[in-house]
């Protein structure tokens, strides 16, 4: 019999941490002299957008057994090519950033398919070198994007709650969701991310399907660096690590392995929908920034430990061994007690 849905962690670990994180949001007028108010929801629902493009793009190369580590160099060079390129129409903007994180994302997995060689080098070279093509597109200073208008419309609240890059971002989960469910995609994805040699020996193509998830990377990648830089209304050319550890945990948190094999893009969604609820409460309640740094670090040794591979045996065998009644096995080469 398969277990109940509830208990897989691709489920448990983002509904837990997503009801948690709610359940923090709403008694924060119980703990703290701030009520709430729609604005809190919204600017949530703004960080969620900030960051969400981005666990969604990583969270589909671990789901194929891969690591992504480019996806802030693409996020930088996505918001750049954005500011630069769009100062004439918005559109030509996010056409060129769209387009730099396809052509680097077929690059990455076509050398990493080809080769058959390990993502993270890979993409950690490429995280240095689109840094770098960054700060030389720049000359190494902020870039400011002269569309007000532009950038007044990405935010204004629709629905009270959402702005428009809200309802994009949520918008691309929901259609991830769809084709990881319904498509052949979805289920090559997490086939190959449980075991690449079995799934070449059951047809799959392998090598196809690593270059296309690693373009759907880097267009993710970008798309979220242009939303934010027509939001900020500059782009700058080094955002840092913490883009990067963030979204780790959110795509961790959302129930995604990491051996590969395991995760859904709604779960991505719940758990950066968790990560974004904890940075408002943290902000509202004027909590120390290290009470959130403390959280992510804790939350992902206890995912480690969880998702260690041999884990569960083992903890299976011990209990198996001091079941009560049970005999214990004899050491090798002793006889048993009243034989010859």
């Amino acid at each position: 019999m398969k277990r109940p849905s509830l208990r897989r962690p691709e489920v448990s670990l983002p509904v837990a941490a997503l009801a948690i994180t709610i359940i923090g949001f709403a008694l924060i007028p119980a703990y703290t002299d701030s009520a709430l108010a729609p604005f809190d929801v919204y600017n949530a629902l703004q960080i969620f957008a900030r960051l969400g493009l981005l666990t969604l793009a990583l969270g589909l190369t671990m789901i194929a057994g891969e690591f992504d580590l480019s996806v802030v160099g693409t996020y930088a060079v996505g918001g750049m090519l954005t500011v630069q390129a769009g100062q004439g129409h918005w559109a030509w903007g996010l056409l060129a950033a769209v387009g730099a994180g396809a052509a680097i994302g077929l690059l990455q997995g076509g050398l990493i398919a080809r080769l058959r060689i390990p993502s993270m080098p890979v993409t950690l070279a490429t995280y240095i070198a689109l840094l770098g093509l960054a700060s030389a597109l720049s000359g190494g200073l902020t870039r400011t994007y002269s569309k007000a208008a532009v950038t007044l419309w990405v935010d204004q609240p629709v629905l009270t709650y959402f702005s428009p890059r809200s309802l994009i971002t949520l918008g691309l989960f929901i259609v991830a969701a769809g084709v990881l469910s319904l498509s052949r995609w979805g289920r090559e994805l997490r086939a190959i991310g449980g075991d690449r040699r079995a799934g070449r020996v059951a047809g799959v193509r392998v090598d196809r399907l690593i270059v296309g998830t690693f373009a759907a990377s880097g267009v993710l990648s970008a798309l979220g660096g242009s939303l934010l830089s027509f939001s900020l209304g500059s782009a700058n050319p080094d955002p840092g690590v913490q883009p990067l550890i963030v979204a780790a945990a959110a795509a961790l948190l959302g129930g995604v392995s990491l051996a590969g094999g395991r995760g859904h893009a709604l779960g991505l969604l719940g758990g950066i929908l968790a990560v974004a609820l904890l940075a408002e409460i943290v902000t509202v309640a004027a909590l120390p920034q290290y009470v959130s740094q403390l959280f992510f670090a804790g939350l992902l040794g206890i995912i480690v430990v969880i998702d260690a591979p041999d884990l569960h045996s083992a903890l299976v065998r011990q209990r198996t061994r001091l079941r009560p009644g049970r005999p214990h096995p004899s050491p090798a080469g002793a006889q048993p007690t009243g034989q010859i």
